[in-house]
């Protein structure tokens, strides 16, 4: 052998006695050695504290799966046990991060193209404590050492590819300060993934995307979110998943945050940023004002409720996220509600806007919208009954520390209204405006007994107390539908006419109707009126006037003229008189919204040389709750001196309803039409 092939044999045993010992040295190496300084790299580089408690270790074998002359390249499997991962100084100990064991293994050729590609890592008994505080501060986000002055950080020419990552059971803390969030949660795999569309609606809303990766984990919660208990359940897709941009991510859901249920299916796009959602959205509760500590959108207090719907948001748009609730159908008490509504989150204020349509309303439905919701009802949405039960203006208060919170502009219809044969309205439709505080119903319109109710309401949030004001306008309320039930009534051509102008300040009905300014007008021709009338109306104070006035016979009235004033809550009659066939009846007095009270007095006067079979005035007195009516004991000169002072006060309005009932070639012979053309001059 040639001195030169005895070098070359030497160095080739050298070099694979090395590489021998090497290899036994690292098979046979103690990993342990290392940790300590390992945990001091470690917590230096993620500043806090890092630490491997347990045994580490790294095993040499071969690659099941793998052919031809890779199979013979041992891989390098490390495992670790009793991992943790602290808290930042402020969080005052405890861990971020704890394993029980951490499993993968390293595929070494691409080590010599710098990537690190670890085909799967194994996590056992993995738990997260996460907590922010009030102030923003978190312990997700990393405080990295900063880097000595004058050294610029280098990009690593190094990559990651990791294929899976698999565990089992984990347990997540949730500790959020500014949303209000305490949770426990429990994340457990799947053991096979389970197809996105398989847990697809056969009907109903749907999302649109119907290819997303499998759900591959189940999860379960338990906690409070906003002051409000949270319990839910649902499923999502893997780890990894999370890094596809380009596949959408499954989200799967069924919560009950207090008394309100929200279940959710569909997709999150781009899931690290957070890109858009595409979701069937389904809520329910026992009122829509719920929603609001838990979505802060501002909605008004309901009946129980639920809604069927695609969510579409874009998380990311540079004014803000917009929601867009699309195509959702529902039901708020006894009514059904059909609309698209969108979430804009603006500044300065986020914006709720839209349109909504309900085929058959329920009239009782919407008592809770103006504060004049039932005991029954309040019951019903587990809120305490606030009405006193000697009042009948409504008392709830209106939630005006909400209406800056949001904006909002919504239409309503109320194509078909459900209501009792004592209130004949049809059809309702509004715009819901609310801009900084200022809410106004511009128009209000309610289809009423084949007429119109036209309204204007407007009321600022923005002052305390409210302030409010409405104009309403009433046109050719037919009194045959208005009465359907009273036999004189069905074939009467009469109508009701009315205009009202008021303004008040507070926080509820009461409160408004106690300091109203204002005037009130109305005008009724061709009437019956009756006894049975009355107890339709459902006026048991009126049933006895009638009564005692005119007995239990039908009687016609030509005319009735009302022209009311209100200062400071309470009303005065101007003028308040009856025509009928047989006499004319005047009231005065007042009535007290201040403190519910009435201080009427009615007074008949006999036409022509028709008796009447009583010749005192009435009173009605007593509260709005319960008004108590009788005969006004005086003595008969001064009784005949009142009925003289009242021939010359209504003198005017005599010569006014003297022309009452119409003449044949129409309108221009009624006595009405002078103070029906008054009330519709602007």
């Amino acid at each position: 052998m040639t001195r030169g092939l005895r070098f070359l044999a030497r160095t080739v045993l050298a070099l694979v006695l090395l590489l021998t010992a090497l290899l036994v040295l690292v098979a046979t190496f103690d990993w342990n050695r290392i940790k300590p300084a390992l945990n001091e790299r470690a917590s230096a580089e993620l500043g806090r504290e890092f630490a491997i408690e347990g045994d580490l270790r790294v095993i040499w074998q071969r690659e099941e799966g793998e052919g031809g002359w890779r199979a013979l390249v041992p891989w390098p499997h490390f495992a670790a046990e009793k991992l943790r991962l602290g808290n930042p100084q402020w969080a005052k100990g405890g861990d971020f991060v704890s394993l029980e064991r951490v499993e993968f293994r390293i595929a070494p050729l691409p080590l010599l193209w710098q990537q690190l590609s670890i085909p799967r890592i194994e996590l056992g008994g993995p738990r997260a404590s996460v907590r922010r505080l009030a102030d923003g501060r978190n312990n997700w986000t990393f405080e990295l050492p900063a880097k000595p002055e004058g050294e610029e950080q280098q990009p690593s020419g190094w990559t990651l590819d990791i294929g899976t990552i698999g565990f089992d059971k984990g347990q997540v803390q949730v500790d959020d300060a500014q949303t209000g969030t305490r949770l426990d949660l429990l994340i457990d795999p799947l053991g096979k993934p389970i197809p996105f569309s398989e847990l697809l609606p056969a009907k109903g809303a749907r999302p649109a995307t119907v290819s997303a990766q499998d759900y591959a984990f189940g999860w379960q919660a338990k906690g409070s979110y906003k002051g409000q208990p949270l319990d839910g359940k649902g499923k999502v897709g893997g780890l990894l998943a999370l890094q596809n941009a380009d596949l959408p991510f499954p989200l799967q859901a069924d919560i009950r945050a207090g008394d309100t249920r929200i279940v959710l299916l569909g997709t999150l796009t781009d899931p690290r940023e957070l890109g858009a959602l595409d979701l069937r959205l389904q809520l329910s509760g026992k009122s829509l004002a719920q929603l609001y500590p838990l979505t802060g959108v501002t909605l008004p207090e309901t009946p129980a409720y639920s809604t069927d719907g695609r969510l579409v948001a874009s998380l990311n748009e540079p004014g803000g996220a917009r929601f867009h609730y699309q195509g959702f159908n529902g039901r708020i008490g006894g009514s059904d509600i059909h609309g698209d509504l969108t979430y804009a989150a603006s500044q300065p204020r986020p914006k709720l806007s839209g349109t909504l349509t309900s085929e058959q309303l329920r009239f009782a439905d919407l008592a809770p919208l103006i504060g004049a919701d039932s005991s029954a009802g309040q019951k019903a949405r587990g809120v305490a009954t606030r009405q006193p039960a000697d009042k009948v203006l409504p008392v709830e208060a209106f939630r005006t520390e909400r209406w800056r919170t949001m904006d909002a502009d919504v239409r309503f219809t109320g194509k078909r209204i459900q209501h009792s044969e004592k209130l004949p309205v049809t059809d309702l439709s509004t715009h819901v405006l609310l801009d900084d505080g200022q809410l106004s119903l511009d128009p209000l319109r309610f289809g009423v007994a084949g007429g119109d109710l036209d309204a204007v309401v407007r009321l600022d949030g923005r002052r305390a107390p409210l302030t409010g004001r409405a104009r309403l306008t009433a046109r050719h309320f037919k009194l045959k539908e208005l009465f359907p039930n009273v036999q004189a009534m069905r074939n009467s051509l009469g109508e009701l006419n009315g205009t009202a102008d008021l303004s008040g300040t507070g926080n509820s009905v009461a409160a408004l109707l106690g300091t109203a300014n204002g005037n009130l007008q109305m005008l009724v021709n061709d009437g019956t009126i009756s006894r049975n009338l009355m107890e339709i109306a459902g006026l048991n104070v009126g049933n006895y006037v009638v009564g005692r006035l005119f007995g239990d016979e039908e009687v016609k009235i030509n005319c009735a003229a009302a022209d009311l004033g209100l200062k400071d809550g309470l009303m005065t009659p101007r003028l308040f008189v009856f025509d009928t066939e047989n006499a004319l009846v005047q009231i005065d007095g007042n009535a007290n919204f201040r403190n519910e009270r009435l201080d009427l007095s009615v007074t008949p006067e006999s036409k022509g040389v028709r008796l009447f079979s009583l010749r005192s005035p009435l009173y009605v007195r007593g509260t709005f709750k319960n008004p108590q009516a009788g005969v006004q004991t005086v003595p008969l000169m001064v009784r005949g001196a009142g009925m003289l002072a009242l021939g010359v006060a209504v003198a005017p309005a005599a010569a006014l309803l003297a022309l009452v009932a119409p003449a044949a070639g129409g309108e221009e012979g009624n006595a009405c039409a002078p103070l029906l053309q008054q009330m519709r001059k602007p």
